[in-house]
């Protein structure tokens, strides 16, 4: 039974049908701030691999705009998933700005 677990674990098996590509929840502990911007990665689970995603948010007038990202990439750890997410929102936000929060696609 433990070899089976171990399998699972390795090679994907073991998603819940329930959770598999959903975005990993939050963790304010893991938010960044940068520039005035607020980057919250919150990876994918996908057949035991994690696909970056977040959320970046500003407050702007007194309303706090926000935005999703999603890519492509998958990594084999939550971990990197996370420092991926971190990565490429400080590039949108790099390359945009403000502008970001013009269309919501980034």
């Amino acid at each position: 039974m433990a070899l089976k677990k171990l399998f699972k674990s390795l090679f994907g098996g073991g998603d819940d049908a329930g959770t598999a590509g959903q975005p990993v929840k939050a963790n304010p502990k893991e938010n960044q701030q940068y520039k005035d911007f607020t980057i919250s990665p919150t990876p994918i689970s996908e057949g035991g691999q994690f696909r970056t995603a977040g959320t970046i948010s500003k407050e702007q007038d007194g309303v706090v705009k926000t935005t999703q990202f999603i890519r492509a990439d998958n990594h084999s750890s939550r971990e990197a998933a996370l420092e991926h997410a971190v990565t490429k929102a400080k590039q949108v936000i790099d390359e945009r700005g403000d502008d970001l929060f013009q269309n919501s696609h980034c």
